[in-house]
């Protein structure tokens, strides 16, 4: 049996970060193993696309939503639970990166991205925590390589250590609940985020089947974190 055929057909899977790259791709992978979907992004055309693709409104729900707005992201799990009643996964994958150097980039695009990749995340984990509780759910975090090293001047590896972190607060909070915690760790991806895409890369296929391998696991096995490079990757 494949990991993607596993998963029970009456799962809900919430996605942030959901309209493109490694959310997308995971959206996709996870609808073929049978489970249903939220799907959150700010692109409020491209998640709409995404969602048809996917099923329409029975299978698939577009939410747009701010991550870093805490109101969105209660509306975000509200309109979830209304449309499929439990969620039993959620990924907080919203995010994005700069240009090293600590005079490289500027003070407003730093304030979003810490923004986004820590306060979302930390939102999304809020939000989406009393329905794990309900379901004995999953919770799932984008991380990176650059969340296990610092890269030289770097903040998106700054806020993706603390992604790295808030990971393992969150199994030590979350332990006895039934709720499992699992760190995405991407090495390099050939994926959106980056506007020269790089060789030899991971595809953001790659990384939605580590989700799903996660996600697939029986309850007693919790995969803590999952990390994955390219075969051309030395770092």
């Amino acid at each position: 049996m494949s990991p993607d055929s596993a998963a029970s057909t009456d799962r809900v899977m919430l996605i942030t970060g959901a309209s493109s790259g490694i959310g997308a791709a995971t959206a996709r992978h996870a609808a073929a193993a049978g489970w249903r979907l939220v799907l959150a992004a700010r692109s409020r055309e491209r998640l709409q696309a995404l969602a048809d693709e996917l099923g329409g409104s029975e299978q698939a729900l577009a939410v747009p939503c701010d991550v870093t707005d805490w109101d969105a992201q209660q509306k975000l799990v509200a309109a979830g639970l209304d449309a499929f009643g439990q969620i039993d996964a959620a990924f907080a994958n919203a995010g994005f990166g700069g240009p090293r150097g600590f005079l490289n980039d500027t003070p407003e695009h730093w304030r979003e991205m810490v923004l986004t990749n820590v306060y979302g995340a930390a939102l999304t984990l809020r939000a989406t925590i009393p329905a794990l509780k309900q379901s004995r759910g999953h919770l799932l975090l984008t991380s990176s390589v650059a969340g296990r090293r610092a890269l030289p001047g770097s903040m998106y590896s700054c806020t993706k250590h603390a992604v790295t972190a808030m990971g393992e607060a969150a199994r030590q909070d979350l332990h006895g609940t039934g709720i499992r915690v699992t760190l995405i760790e991407p090495g390099m991806v050939d994926t959106p985020f980056f506007d020269n895409r790089p060789t030899d890369a991971l595809f953001d296929d790659d990384i939605a089947r580590a989700v799903i391998f996660a996600i697939s696991q029986p309850p007693h096995v919790d995969v803590n974190e999952i990390l994955v490079r390219p075969t051309a990757q030395q770092g």
